[in-house]
């Protein structure tokens, strides 16, 4: 039986391993060591550069590896049936994968099919009294947190949103790579993709520098002041969810629980206020910077730094300042 696994697919920048690969692994290498058994990191399909020196940082005892020319993408079907297939033979206690818009097609499904319990929008991991499990997790769209006690002695899925951890490297052991088996000759994918989105240029959760505007600007032609000032400090814009939907600036600026999760150096909030849907985007940020013209807005309780006043005020001057 093997104990905790980390499950990944894909890959990350420069063909290492995926985004919150890291964080996840601190986070499973903590729990493995709270219930005295051994981490496993499961890959499925291409195995990332470096892979087996990242495990050696994160305490992993072994890679497990499915290799097949049906895993190169991530096919909802196909993902289930081999990561179904692992848990069958290895008989994992818990399986933990990083909360992406893939991972919420698979883990409820995977879990179904090896009768686990499953649980999406983890945040922690820890023992709970007794020796059983307690996952930590958003809800209510991350108004609040949730704490589940996992009990029994079957085995359990947990979704992490890895932007709220951080990744902690302990030693550099190394680490064996191990190819498991799994056959799926017999798997068709049901849902055929006809024309991929493309994505070209820089992403908004790899920028260092975000500058989000929010209701607070007031109209739409507002938002140029905005992209403005992330152009003169060297970052990219962003947006709360409400001007997105109300059209003053593109969906892929959306900052939020259901837009990018980002994880800047620095992340000014402007007119923004901090409803805990957005903040769950921006909280892991290094310095927040807030500016407001209510002192009691939520989103000073987060930011290191405020201003309270008019943001069509203030914005020019900090141009004006940057660009000095």
């Amino acid at each position: 039986m093997t104990g905790v696994v980390v499950c990944t697919w894909g890959m990350g920048r420069a063909g290492g391993p995926p985004a919150g690969t890291e964080e996840l692994l601190t986070l499973a290498r903590k729990t493995a060591r709270a219930l005295d058994s051994k981490l496993h990191w499961l890959v499925l399909g291409p195995l990332p550069n470096d892979a087996a020196a990242v495990a050696g940082r994160y305490g992993v005892a072994g890679i497990d590896h499915v290799a097949d020319a049906k895993l190169e993408r991530f096919q909802a079907d196909v993902h289930v049936a081999a990561l179904a297939q692992y848990c069958r033979a290895k008989l994992p206690r818990l399986v933990l994968v990083g909360q992406t818009h893939d991972a919420r097609l698979l883990a409820p499904r995977v879990a179904g099919r090896i009768g686990a319990a499953v649980v999406m929008n983890g945040m922690d991991v820890a023992r709970a009294e007794g020796g059983g499990l307690q996952v930590t997790a958003s809800a209510y769209g991350g108004d609040t947190r949730v704490a589940y006690d996992l009990v029994g002695d079957g085995a359990f899925v947990v979704g992490v949103n890895t932007s709220v951890l951080l990744p902690e490297p302990d030693g550099s052991a190394a680490v064996p790579v191990d190819t498991i088996p799994v056959d799926l000759s017999g798997v068709e994918e049901r849902i055929r993709v006809t024309a991929r989105a493309v994505t070209e240029g820089p992403r908004l959760e790899d920028a260092d520098i975000v500058v989000a505007g929010g209701r607070g600007l007031g109209a739409p032609e507002n938002f140029r002041l905005v992209t403005e000032l992330a152009a003169a400090l060297g970052g990219m814009a962003g947006a709360s969810r409400p001007i997105v939907d109300d059209g003053w600036a593109e969906p892929f600026r959306q900052v939020g629980l259901t837009g990018r999760i980002t994880r800047p150096t620095l992340y000014v909030a402007v007119g923004i206020s901090g409803a805990s849907q957005h903040m769950v985007g921006c909280a892991a940020a290094k310095t927040l910077v807030a500016i407001n013209r209510d002192p009691e807005a939520a989103v000073f309780r987060y930011a290191r730094y405020g201003i309270v006043g008019d943001c069509l005020e203030i914005l020019p001057e900090l141009i004006r300042v940057v660009k000095t």
